[in-house]
């Protein structure tokens, strides 16, 4: 396997790290480009979770994914700059997807958390231009094939995780926060998006991804949606290889089975592309 951490240009001059994870393929063997997911650690923009990037990237890597962890800017960094890193990961697998024997026509973004909501505001904002223009890339440098957002911070109205929001704005005012929701972004140009979340989460409260899943079914965005009835929040894969150790919430047999799902929707609704 080619293992690596890259420093990648995004805005204001910055860098931040990438952690690619390809397969090497032996020279007798199917050398067909793979699909890639660029993955977003959740964390409340306050921090990044360890939990929710190489466990997640070796797992998706098993199911026939190249992976890329984005360690993106937070605070004190605010909107867009955590957008724009994403985007400049995205830009860049795709920029040398021959590199890295990856379709750059399918690469999905990826995000747990807080992570859910950059992941999405990519989904949903990656033609505006305060994403990418800053970086000298175009739309189409950035989009996502599709959209995987796990118990993701999404609307900052009745339901929010009110930290997330916080810490992307700089500021505590509620009244601010609402231009920031996720479901607010979707139109019908959003990429299809696979969902999941506990209905016990008491951080990201389950509605979140219901008011995700019901905008982008207005937009006529394909979606598919799973709700586990346990389980506390930051499951991650839901198993021993990514649980806290002081947290048995996080061990969830009968939802372990969401990376093989996911892999089954990001699978079949980017092959057409």
């Amino acid at each position: 396997m080619f293992h690596q951490r890259i420093m990648i240009p995004t805005s204001q001059g910055a860098e931040i790290a990438l952690d690619a994870y390809v397969p090497v393929q032996p020279a007798d063997t199917d050398t067909t480009p793979r699909p890639a997911i660029v993955i977003c650690p959740g964390g409340g923009y306050r921090h990044l979770s360890q939990r929710e990037a190489e466990p997640i990237a070796l797992r998706f890597l098993m199911e026939g994914f190249n992976t890329f962890i984005v360690w993106y800017r937070i605070a004190p960094n605010r909107f867009p700059l955590p957008q724009q890193d994403a985007a400049a990961a995205m830009a860049y697998v795709r920029a040398h997807a021959q590199e890295f024997l990856t379709d750059p026509n399918r690469i999905a973004i990826a995000g747990f958390s807080a992570g859910g909501h950059l992941a999405g505001s990519i989904g949903t904002l990656w033609h505006r231009a305060e994403m990418w223009q800053e970086m000298g890339l175009k739309p189409e440098n950035v989009k996502p094939n599709a959209m995987l957002l796990s118990y993701a911070v999404i609307t900052a109205g009745e339901h929010a995780h009110r930290g997330s929001f916080n810490q992307l704005t700089g500021t505590e005012d509620v009244s601010v926060h609402q231009d920031y929701s996720v479901d607010g972004w979707v139109t019908e140009n959003c990429p299809p998006a696979f969902l999941w979340h506990t209905f016990e989460d008491a951080s990201v409260p389950v509605q979140n991804s219901l008011i995700m899943a019901e905008a982008l079914a207005r937009h006529g965005v394909l979606c598919e949606l799973h709700l586990f009835p346990h389980g506390a929040h930051g499951a991650s894969l839901c198993n021993r290889v990514s649980a806290n150790a002081s947290q048995p919430a996080h061990l969830l047999p009968e939802a372990q089975c969401w990376p093989q799902m996911a892999a089954r929707f990001l699978l079949d609704v980017m092959k057409g592309e």
